[in-house]
């Protein structure tokens, strides 16, 4: 891919052929958009802890260690070694990674919780991503079977949607999901086609019975035949769109056609969405590391979020979804260290300031990777972009997206938010609300009710998938002995 150069790739490995099958990563995993970090000491500080408490306890309940990290147990173990690296930041106890039986009957408490996560992707059948395919032979193939083979050959497909079921509908609480994908000025190298999208959509809400599927429509504002393009796309009825601003993500040195956000030609498409019933604009912010500003300078003006207000000033009858709440992505130590200097995050804060100086109500924030690299990496700053946005934006204009499957099943992000609390000391400093408990109001709003407002979800469609086919295909995976697979599929840096 071209991010990476030669010399980037040296470092990197797929996650997937390297990483510890660990409940959560410990160490950054990367997608195509930006590079991993270094492992840091205090990820292996967490990674040593979390070792050590699994051979403590793994032997006395008669499971390998690797079993044990696939349990309830074992889970809970991996936010108490976050914990003793990074502070009491994660409601856990000792005695539950010592506890089946009591970290499964939490776990069963909370399963039927409603999450939306309306951020995550596969990849097409016929992907030509050269990169992916390079850096990746050697990804476990996985199917609709919940008896899921063990072994193989290791290919491309764990990037396909047969495993990104299992990780996402079996092995996880999610119960709706919207697909998305990236555009590319390479028309094979798009992730998948609006076309696909719908197709996809259309598949798996058959398979199940009900709305377990949603999709976007991507745009690609200031591209030659953009605006016939989005025509098409609204024809296929998607339940939002979204763009990148920076143009071609996945080939940034190629990139020819950036766009703003309140540019008039953007607005073109604006007023076509409106028109055809679209009222969720979502756009890739973020991302975008101090590095990317030399690489790509030419782009890096378009990353930030300095078109974002005048655009929703402009079509209040509009709703602008800020993907990876704009977070730059950078070393994580380094923004911690700002955030405490300063009380700022580069774009985040930035982003989460909108309502309050541009007296605007229709903008949103979307967590995506900015809450799973920062929650396994600096929880502490994780904690304050949540207070960060909560306070600014409200809790109420927070979105569930994790950006599956780049990092694996969302399932230890789902855990993360249920157990990360906001510091007291920060809370009072900063005039942070708590985030409160699991199944709270603040969670429970972040994980499923934002988005079932914003994109219309009635009651009786949210109800509907607790007794689907899908809901049966998980209780009979459940019922066989849960096999989660602990995998990344992501880019992690050697060393």
């Amino acid at each position: 891919m071209a991010l990476f150069s030669d010399d980037d790739r040296e470092g990197l490995t797929p996650a997937e052929q390297c990483e510890p099958r660990t409940p959560l990563p410990v160490r950054m995993v990367a997608s195509e958009e930006y590079l991993p970090i270094t492992q840091s000491e205090k990820q292996r500080e967490t990674q040593a802890r979390l070792y050590a408490i699994a051979d403590e306890i793994a032997p006395k309940l008669a499971m390998t260690r690797r079993r044990f990290f696939q349990t309830s147990a074992g889970m809970a173990a991996a936010f108490v070694a976050l914990n003793g690296t990074f502070g009491e930041l994660f409601a856990v106890g000792r005695a539950e990674a010592q506890t089946p039986e009591a970290a499964n009957e939490r776990a069963k408490a909370l399963s039927g919780q409603f999450i939306m996560d309306m951020h995550t992707h596969f990849l097409r059948d016929d992907t030509k991503l050269t990169g992916f395919v390079k850096m990746r032979e050697g990804v476990a193939a996985q199917g609709w079977n919940p008896a899921l083979s063990k072994a193989g050959a290791q290919t491309i497909e764990s990037l396909k949607f047969d495993n990104y079921f299992k990780e996402v509908f079996l092995d996880s609480d999610t119960k709706i999901a919207l697909i998305s994908s990236a555009p590319s000025d390479i028309p094979d190298d798009w992730f998948l086609t609006n076309q696909m999208m719908a197709d996809a959509r259309a598949k798996v809400n058959g398979k199940a019975g009900s709305k377990r599927m949603m999709t976007h429509a991507i745009i690609t504002p200031g591209a030659p035949g953009w605006l016939d393009n989005l025509d098409a796309a609204l024809a296929l009825k998607p339940d939002s769109i979204k763009g990148y601003t920076v143009g071609d993500n996945t080939h940034k040195e190629l990139a020819r056609y950036p766009w703003r956000m309140d540019s008039d030609d953007t607005y073109k498409g604006y007023e076509k969405a409106a028109k055809a019933g679209i009222k969720n604009v979502c756009v890739h912010k973020g991302l975008w590391g101090r590095q990317l500003d030399e690489r790509f300078p030419r782009l890096a003006p378009y990353a930030r979020v300095d078109d974002v207000a005048k655009a929703a000033k402009d079509w209040p009858q509009l709703n602008f979804i800020i993907y990876h709440a704009a977070y730059r992505l950078d070393d994580p130590d380094w923004a911690l260290a700002q955030f405490e200097k300063t009380g700022r995050i580069d774009w985040v804060t930035d982003l989460a300031e909108i309502p309050v100086k541009h007296g605007v109500t229709n903008v949103y924030a979307d967590l995506g990777q900015i809450f799973a690299q920062t929650l396994v990496a600096q929880p502490r700053l994780c904690a304050a972009m949540m207070g960060q946005l909560v306070k600014g934006l409200g809790a109420d204009h927070v979105c569930w997206g994790t950006d599956a499957v780049w990092t694996g099943s969302p399932q230890w992000q789902i855990e993360g938010l249920r157990r990360l609390e906001i510091p007291e000391e920060m809370r009072k400093k900063h005039g942070f609300a708590a985030l409160g408990p699991a199944d709270g109001a603040v969670k429970t709003a972040i994980f499923g009710d934002n988005n079932a407002r914003l994109y219309g979800l009635s009651r009786a469609e949210a109800d509907a998938v607790a007794g689907d086919r899908f809901a049966a295909i998980k209780a009979d995976y459940l019922a066989a002995g849960a096999d989660p697979s602990n995998q990344r599929y992501g880019y992690v840096r050697r060393g």
